[in-house]
């Protein structure tokens, strides 16, 4: 004689029934099969919805971010009362113990020294006043070469290209100017002093708040200019190998410099990108926020057409709830049945909004069908990305959300009495 244990047994006929139950009627077009279709459809769309919200904003978080330290850095540390949205600073200069300490902090990824300097660009025909940004030879160019379309950006290591400069396209196209052209800046300071440039490559990014500001050159010859010797900088920009700790290293390090000053007693301020940028960052907080209303409004919707759902499921089969009932079967174990009955429509709507919501995000990743503009959205297209991790919690959540919802209509069940129920024919 086989044993077969109370539990698997009872999970295979809970399984069984609720099975018949969901597909006994399939190939009618019955009043309850469609609701339970619509019911199906009304979780598929909304989280489909809720995958798209959280892609979009996860892109949108990353895309205009990556265009910001881009252009800047994650942390900045420059002279205390520089305004943080001057480019006209005090000189700094950093000893190499305080630089070792800095670039040892784990999670760093590099330390950049930079000079800027305001000045204006002049052709025959026109001028324009830009801020001109000195890198050295350790400068990360990864972003530019990804931005450029004419040219290059210049090698700094070569003594030849001292003079290079790369603009962005925004400059290019109101001074009339292309690669390997020569301009003349004038710098405004005790007396006016102009320098000669040359055009290396132009770079054209989507935001245009900064494409009509910087011009990058070599640091040099903004120190030569500012009259400085070589370990003086405007700035020491700092790039982070991971977004998420920005906060606890920018503490970090302004426990480093808190109590410095540098050779001229200069006392040092640090600052993160999300204050440098506060309107920028509050703007990609407010995205958040709006996710969290769509999601919270998605399980709404899909609570209520789970609910409905069952509950049709359960007044259709009254007569099946008495028959089980008069068979001996507990309301628990009937609760059970119906559940596992609701789930498979439940299911059905997941891997649907599965479907839907990845393949919308998928070809607005690669074909850019909604576009924005991008000076009001910092980027020329809807960005998305997908996080699988954040979307299989968010469809784990989903389904205990749909779980424990089933609880309240399955109370039904304990109602429904086997006398008034079953049907004599």
């Amino acid at each position: 004689m086989i044993n077969i244990p109370i539990v698997e047994h009872s999970m295979n006929l809970s399984y069984l029934l609720a099975k018949r139950i969901t597909y006994s009627d399939i190939g009618n077009k019955s009043h309850r099969k469609s609701n339970i279709n619509i019911a199906t459809f009304g979780i598929a769309v909304g989280l489909s919805v809720m995958i798209i919200s959280v892609c979009v904003v996860i892109g949108f978080k990353r895309e205009v971010t990556s265009q910001v330290v881009g252009f800047g850095s994650h942390i900045q540390i420059f002279s205390y009362g520089s305004s943080s949205s001057s480019f006209e600073r005090s000189p700094i200069s950093i000893d190499d113990n305080t630089l070792a300490e800095i670039t040892t902090i784990n999670g760093i990824n590099r330390v950049a020294k930079v000079v800027t300097k305001p000045g204006i660009v002049k052709t025959d025909d026109d001028f324009k006043g830009i801020i001109f940004k000195g890198v050295d030879r350790d400068y990360d160019w990864s972003f530019f070469r990804k931005n450029i379309v004419e040219g290059s950006v210049p090698d700094l290591s070569n003594s030849d290209n001292r003079n290079n400069i790369i603009v962005s396209s925004n400059i290019a196209k109101s001074l009339n100017l292309k690669v390997g052209d020569d301009v003349s800046a004038y710098f405004f300071q005790q007396q006016v002093r102009g320098r000669k440039f040359i055009i290396s490559g132009i770079y054209s990014t989507t935001f245009s708040q900064f494409d009509d500001l910087f011009a990058l050159c070599n640091s040099q010859v903004l120190q030569e200019l500012n009259g400085w010797s070589r370990h003086y900088i405007s700035s020491l920009e700092i790039t982070l190998s991971d977004f998420d700790r920005l906060d606890p290293i920018t503490d970090h390090i302004r426990q480093i410099v808190g109590n410095k000053f540098d050779d001229s007693k200069i006392i040092y301020d640090v600052q993160s990108i999300k204050e440098v940028y506060p309107q920028i960052f509050n703007w990609l907080d407010m995205l958040n926020i709006n996710a969290y209303i769509v999601i919270v409004l998605m399980l709404a919707v899909a609570g209520f057409n789970i609910v409905s759902g069952l509950l049709i499921i359960i007044l259709e089969k009254t007569q099946t709830i008495g028959i089980l009932k008069a068979l001996g079967m507990k309301d628990k174990e009937i609760r059970k049945v119906f559940v596992v009955s609701a789930m498979f429509f439940v299911g059905r709507g997941m891997v649907w909004g599965n479907i839907i919501g990845f393949s919308i995000v998928v070809l607005q990743h690669f074909l850019h069908i909604v576009p924005l503009n991008p000076e009001y959205y910092y980027t020329s297209f809807v960005p998305v990305h997908i996080d699988f991790r954040l979307l299989i919690v968010l469809n784990l959540s989903v389904f205990l959300f749909s779980i424990l919802i089933m609880v309240l209509p399955s109370q039904m069940i304990s109602k429904i009495l086997p006398a008034k129920s079953i049907k004599f024919e």
